[in-house]
């Protein structure tokens, strides 16, 4: 069955067909992930933060030979990964997408050279505060994340936040994030006055998704009640996200800290390698697994490719048959 298409800015900015954008998950994405959903005629955008630059080389060159349609590479600002950030805007990628800056970075710096280097620039913000400054630091393309969303995230939730950044840096294009899994979603970010979404857990829940099968199955079994906005991750890592919390699976590490920070920090080398350990292991329930309140909306792993299908199809049904429906109903 052909997938109906909804058109929107975004589509025109990034030159692709559906407005569907995966987010640039560092640690989650994986080549085959990128290409699968651009070759769907979404956005893949492969998340680069702490690659070294010769790995990010040759996951770039590997999503070269899977598709020939525009993809993306995400770099987080606050680490100030210089020469990875060369190597990015080396590769000419057609986006460039950004998020979490240190308040002190020049994004117009940033983003001069990402256009020099020929590609759109897109950055995600948590308020309307930050979409104001990345638009006038000439973004192509805002993403509004809403505090529903996995891994790391603002205060606000999405209902509220996408219509004042859309009215804020109107008539740069915006797109929705934060707990869309569906058409449904999709059809609401529309409704709000967004040009498309951008999706993390939805994508991490495939077959082409480069993390353990038991995490995977926590997203699944999941019903979207059972994640905490906590520090604690970030405690472990020890590295500071400005201006974050983050979101993750409330398990058996979750639980034995919440509300023991103090001992997390006193404990942080220890912890750290045994969180990666459990990592390596498909240990869910002692590893740091981010994921959003939309995992509820999740019970299957599904291909990347008929994700991105079924969402512009749910979404084109809603807005052509039963919202349309809904005019001079009595």
């Amino acid at each position: 069955m052909d997938t109906p298409r909804l058109h929107t800015p975004v589509c025109d900015v990034l030159g692709i067909r559906h407005p569907v954008v995966m987010g640039g998950m560092a640690g989650h994405t994986a080549a085959e992930l990128v290409a699968a959903v651009s070759n769907a005629g979404g956005l893949g955008i492969h998340g680069g933060s702490r690659q070294t630059p010769d790995d990010f080389r040759r996951t770039v060159a590997r999503i070269r030979q899977l598709t020939t349609a525009p993809f993306g590479v995400n770099l987080l600002l606050f680490g100030r990964e210089e020469a990875l950030l060369d190597a990015m805007l080396a590769e000419r990628p057609a986006v460039m997408s950004f998020a979490w800056p240190r308040i002190d970075q020049p994004l117009d710096e940033i983003f001069g050279r990402a256009h020099a280097a020929g590609s759109k620039v897109m950055h995600m913000v948590s308020s309307v505060h930050e979409a104001v400054r990345a638009a006038g630091a000439g973004a192509d393309l805002i993403v509004a994340q809403g505090m529903e969303g996995g891994g790391h995230i603002g205060v606000m939730g999405a209902i509220a936040l996408i219509p004042q950044v859309v009215s804020a840096v109107r008539p740069t294009p915006v797109l929705a994030a934060g707990g869309i899994a569906d058409g449904r979603g999709l059809a609401a970010a529309l409704a709000l006055g967004a040009d498309g979404v951008l999706v993390g857990t939805r994508f991490l829940a495939t077959p082409e998704a480069p993390i353990h099968q038991n995490f995977k199955q926590a997203i699944i079994d999941s019903d979207g009640h059972d994640t905490d906005v906590t520090e604690i991750p970030d405690l472990i890592s020890g590295r500071v996200w400005p201006g974050a919390f983050s979101r993750a699976w409330r398990n058996a590490l979750i639980r034995q800290w919440s509300g023991r920070e103090w001992e997390v920090r006193k404990q942080q080398p220890a912890l750290a390698a045994e969180t990666s350990a459990a990592r390596q292991a498909g240990d869910a329930d002692h590893a740091i697994l981010f994921f959003g309140q939309d995992a509820g909306l999740i019970d299957e792993i599904t291909p990347a490719g008929q994700i991105v299908a079924d969402m512009v199809r749910e979404a084109h049904d809603i807005v052509s048959r039963r919202l349309a429906s809904l005019i001079g109903a009595r």
